[in-house]
């Protein structure tokens, strides 16, 4: 009878088992996504700010974040192959690197064109030609999609529960496109935010490259997490100057 008894209840202790794992592992899957996507919601910012207005600015966060939440689903549902794909990991690579190299690009030319030796944020990070919502919204989607290699490789490695690390990825995405809108903001108030972003941007790109030719010289995760943390210190550390109406 004790026997029969302990059966009867196994699915209500499994499904305890369940809850509990969601309640330990979902939380945990947001922090990554929180963690590793700083740097990412500082570059959705700057690409959207390329729009100048405000409200397009916002259309392109939703149509644009819509997209790549579509693109970070299918690539959690089919993990196990895409992410073995080392073309994929490659094109990731050069095109975050290629987003910083523009950026930087942009703020050496727009130096030597005003003659000054301070290194302002240039609006260098959107799409060139006039910067076209379609283009926009596309720059994002592929930009996110770039970032999602790394923690969606990080999440399939905490737990194999492709609907847990899917819940995670939405919330993820849900919280990347509140974040965006706070850093266009803090893009108008601080001069060095953007190209820290882009840095970062940079950073990631090198580490997917270094992790995909020279996986020996591959930095631990920490460092990045301080390089990141230092830059964005050092992106808000000095304020824009105020314009001042007489």
């Amino acid at each position: 009878m004790e026997a029969e008894s302990i059966q009867s209840l196994l699915p209500l202790l499994h499904s305890a088992d369940q809850w509990g794992e969601l309640l330990l592992l979902l939380p945990l899957l947001v922090a990554l996504e929180a963690v590793l996507s700083a740097d990412n919601a500082i570059a959705l910012a700057a690409i959207s700010r390329s729009l100048q207005d405000r409200k397009r600015q916002e259309l392109a966060l939703n149509l644009g974040l819509g997209l790549a939440l579509v693109f970070r689903l299918l690539l959690i549902a089919a993990a196990r192959w895409v992410l073995q794909l080392w073309p994929l990991e490659l094109a990731a690579a050069l095109y975050l690197l290629w987003l910083c190299g523009r950026h930087l690009l942009g703020l050496w030319r727009q130096s030597h064109a005003d003659g000054a030796a301070d290194l302002a944020p240039a609006d260098a990070a959107g799409p060139p030609g006039g910067a076209s919502l379609a283009a926009v919204v596309g720059t994002l989607a592929l930009t996110d999609l770039a970032f999602s290699l790394d923690s969606v490789a990080a999440a399939i490695a905490v737990t194999d529960r492709l609907w847990l690390v899917m819940a995670g990825g939405v919330i993820g995405v849900v919280a990347l496109r509140l974040t965006a809108e706070l850093f266009i903001r803090w893009l108008e108030i601080y001069r060095h935010l953007e190209t820290a972003g882009f840095l970062a941007v940079g950073l990631v790109g090198l580490r997917l490259l270094l992790r995909l030719g020279l996986p020996d010289l591959l930095p631990p995760e920490w460092l990045l997490l301080i390089l990141v943390a230092a830059l964005f210190a050092w992106g808000f550390s000095v304020r824009k100057p105020l314009d001042v109406n007489p």
